[in-house]
């Protein structure tokens, strides 16, 4: 649960209406190509992350990338993991807190809530929770995910189902935009097919996690006594993810024919919604991207923690700091601007990336 948490986030309302926009319905067919491959990535990272986990002193286990690039490939590439920790802490940082509060901000907004204000129950919330370590977040990852996930998906099959005469119109040009080499001239067409790519994959990345190694830590803290079964939940995740939540904000947003008007993140799902939802349309994205965006700031909070375990085990000065800097960048990520945001996001995971595959 604690890991859906940190992959079901704005990745999978905000961030699919920005890779639309960005590249065009074509980018959701990458959506899914990305996600295809990130159901194997994502099983060997978790099953590595188990095969290679330790175990504290008081018997709790604890792991990830960091332990498996070590032990796994021996002592001369503690480099290598230390490299993958100094890039997580600033990718979870990055997109986490900037990314996750920018987006609850923009929610709130719709209520004429200020951003600063929202950034600040946004940090007091996080605050109160992850003061009792990972079985805090474990818990309220158990009893938030599945009701958010439930909640979320019965809005997009409906507003789905409103415009179902167009669907078959909607598929096909997914289909044709991801290949669109009947535009005007072949330079355009290969630059409409490389941007619906690029954000497709980008977009899925940051939803998903598949490649990022990050997921994989929660798993290692798992009781469980078979890597290869623990490996299965990674397939699950990328699937219910992707595949399932993703895909139906997608679908909504192309089949309403709004993502060439103008608008963009929360502001073009909003629209969508309100279009077969009605008045209850802001209200119930708001209220998805508020639990959505919070269940990942708690999640992630738990991988930073666990990188910085590594760096400087036993420092709890440090484990402090990271604290404090966390809960500040959610209050100033609801202030930055949505482009700036996700800029910073894709250049971290990006980053993240290398070290881990």
């Amino acid at each position: 649960a604690t890991a859906l948490a940190s992959t079901i986030g704005t990745g999978n309302i905000v961030g699919v209406a920005t890779a639309i926009v960005a590249g065009g319905p074509g980018a959701v067919f990458w959506i899914w190509v990305s996600a295809f491959f990130g159901t194997m990535i994502k099983y060997s990272e978790i099953l590595l992350a188990v095969c290679f986990r330790q175990k504290d002193k008081n018997g709790k286990y604890f792991g990830g990338p960091m332990y498996y690039i070590e032990q796994g490939l021996g002592q001369g590439f503690k480099w290598l993991s230390v490299i993958f920790c100094v890039f997580a802490v600033f990718s979870i940082l990055g997109t986490s807190n900037l990314n996750q509060s920018n987006s609850i901000a923009a929610a709130a907004g719709i209520f004429g809530v200020k951003p600063i204000f929202a950034g600040l129950a946004a940090a007091l919330i996080t605050s109160l929770v992850i003061v009792r370590g990972i079985k805090g977040i474990a818990n309220v990852s158990a009893m938030l995910v599945p009701f958010m996930a439930c909640f979320y998906i019965a809005g997009a099959l409906y507003t789905i189902l409103a415009g179902f005469n167009s669907l078959a119109n909607t598929f096909m040009l997914i289909f044709r935009r991801a290949f669109s080499l009947n535009a005007a001239g072949g330079g355009i067409a290969g630059y409409t097919m490389m941007n619906a790519l690029k954000t497709g994959f980008s977009r899925a990345v940051f939803s998903n996690e598949a490649g990022l190694g990050t997921a994989s830590i929660v798993h290692a803290a798992a009781d469980a006594g078979n890597p290869v079964k623990e490996g299965f939940w990674g397939i699950f995740e990328v699937f219910v993810d992707t595949m399932v939540v993703c895909s139906l904000t997608a679908i909504a947003i192309i089949n309403s024919g709004l993502y060439a008007s103008g608008l963009n993140g929360a502001a073009l799902c909003a629209a969508v919604f309100s279009k077969h939802l009605g008045g209850a349309g802001g209200l119930f994205l708001s209220l998805s991207i508020i639990m959505f965006a919070l269940s990942t700031v708690l999640g992630m909070y738990y991988y930073g923690e666990q990188c910085l375990f590594y760096l400087f085990p036993g420092n709890k000065r440090v484990s402090e700091i990271y604290k404090i800097i966390y809960l500040l960048l959610i209050i100033v990520g609801s202030e930055c601007s949505l482009t700036f945001v996700w800029s910073i996001s894709d250049t971290l995971n990006g980053l993240l990336i290398i070290p881990n595959l």
